[in-house]
């Protein structure tokens, strides 16, 4: 091919490159500056856009499931709170009844009644524990579980069929709900 004297190197070499960039169609691209990126540009482009996407949408998140927390955290708190409150507003009534009681005590002369309504009271105070889910741990008798029952003491069995049950509750132990809360402590037969 004859060169053209009126081409200088300097056009010679801008038409090159206008030639090389006109034949590689898919690493180039308009964009609204009239500059021209490549396609993998673009891509970085738009990866870039989608990350600061996902990482906004992940801040937000996060901070809602923290703001989540805090407040499930609360509620719980109260409501522990409020729950406590319920169990001592029953409790009341039986200490009044106990203080009435205590009150007759010093006045009264017929020991036979005053005797019934203690009992009354503790009638009423061991149903109020029954609605609460609160349960006392049998022992008259029982065999001896390390699960329900601490041994105070062993003492020898007063008959041979006694051998590792329970002869004598010390201490009484309570349910709540069927977990143990208070092991009845006990005297076991050896």
């Amino acid at each position: 091919m004859a060169k053209d004297k009126n081409i200088t190197p300097e056009k010679e070499a801008k038409e090159e490159k206008e030639v090389k960039t006109s034949g590689d169609e898919n690493k180039t691209s308009e964009t609204q500056g009239g500059q021209t990126l490549s396609k993998e540009e673009e891509k970085v482009e738009e990866m870039g856009r989608k990350l600061a996407e996902m990482n906004d949408k992940y801040l937000r998140l996060s901070a809602e499931f923290d703001n989540y927390r805090k407040r499930t955290l609360k509620e719980k708190m109260e409501l522990t709170k409020s729950a406590g409150e319920q169990v001592l507003l029953n409790v009341l009534p039986v200490v009044d009844n106990f203080e009435r009681a205590l009150q007759s005590m010093d006045t009264a002369t017929d020991v036979a009644a005053l005797k019934a309504g203690v009992d009354l009271i503790y009638a009423n105070f061991k149903e109020f524990l029954a609605q609460n889910g609160v349960k006392e741990i049998p022992t008259a008798g029982a065999d001896f579980d390390t699960d329900l029952h601490e041994a105070v003491t062993l003492i020898p069995a007063p008959a041979p069929e006694l051998k590792g049950k329970v002869i004598d509750c010390v201490q009484k132990g309570y349910y709540l709900n069927d977990k143990v809360i208070r092991f009845a402590k006990v005297v076991v037969g050896e």
